[in-house]
């Protein structure tokens, strides 16, 4: 009862904003950032720490610098995300873009009639990422998803997800569903830099730090054998982005282990320094220590 009425009583502000045009979207965003940098302090301890051991080598000045235009960042990507309730076509695609580069290899993909799959992390709009993705290319894009646990939410989410063309899968029947789909030419996206079990994982230096990577990504694609394509969302400017693709391994099948994982984790690895504000840091990555 009590997840209805949150959700219903919050549903027509939700819409209000989304409606907004983009220049009072950013507006209210400087001014949220206030309230959750200054006054509602969210996650600032985590935050902190995160960047403190992910950039050993940077002194209190610029850890503070990037801290505060991740906060930025991370009102306008909230906003931008309401947005996608409601976003046209035309205005998302002048807005996210995929590279030529990146058109021109799915195409290569879908002409020799192979399925793909991708990893990218939680690093730009990723949302706007995979309806742009839908409207572009030609293969059906499958992404792994966590369902909320307010199923009217989750309802609300899985519709804006969806709105374009994407199509969700459970995490959980990530590897059934991909069986359901062999016959299929489509991608599966999968953001790899989420928090699995300490004891289930596969374990790397990330960032200067010990951190467990879903062995999921890997053992799916050696085991369907499917080319592992990286992607990257590059905010080019506030509210617009490119999306680059980068082939890792083309047959994962004579992979060893940990190779796959360490490709595409190096990969975002380094996007994150070229530009650390745009990924989520806000998210407890390191809560697990490394089993002995």
């Amino acid at each position: 009862m009590m997840q209805a009425i949150v959700y219903f009583v919050t549903l027509p502000f939700i819409y209000i904003l989304a409606w907004l045009p983009f220049s009072v979207l950013y507006v209210i965003s400087d001014l949220l950032f206030i309230v959750l940098y200054y006054v509602v302090r969210y996650r600032r301890k985590t935050v902190n720490r995160n960047l403190q051991k992910s950039f050993p080598d940077k002194n209190a000045k610029e850890i503070k610098l990037i801290e505060i235009k991740f906060y930025r960042y991370l009102c306008d990507l909230l906003l931008e995300t309401l947005k996608t309730l409601v976003i046209s076509k035309n205005t998302l695609l002048k807005r996210c873009q995929l590279d030529n580069q990146a058109l021109s290899l799915m195409q290569q993909y879908f002409n020799e009639q192979k399925s793909v799959l991708i990893v990218l992390g939680h690093y730009g709009n990723w949302e706007w990422a995979g309806n742009t993705f839908s409207l572009l290319c030609k293969q059906p894009l499958y992404v792994l998803y966590h369902p909320i646990k307010n199923k009217y939410f989750n309802k609300l989410i899985y519709n804006m997800r969806t709105r374009f063309g994407v199509r969700l899968i459970p995490m959980k029947d990530a590897y059934k569903e991909m069986i359901k789909c062999r016959n299929e030419i489509n991608a599966t996206a999968f953001i790899a830099d989420q928090t699995p079990p300490p004891e289930n994982a596969y374990w790397t230096k990330f960032l200067n730090q010990d951190t467990p990577v879903y062995w999921g990504t890997e053992l799916i694609a050696k085991k369907l054998n499917l080319p592992v394509l990286y992607f990257k969302v590059k905010r080019m400017r506030r509210g617009y982005y490119t999306i680059y693709a980068e082939e890792l391994i083309k047959e994962p099948a004579q992979t060893h282990a940990g190779q796959i994982s360490e490709l595409h984790i190096r990969k975002l690895e380094m996007d994150i320094q070229e530009c650390p504000e745009i990924w989520l840091w806000s998210h407890k990555r390191w809560k697990h220590t490394k089993p002995n």
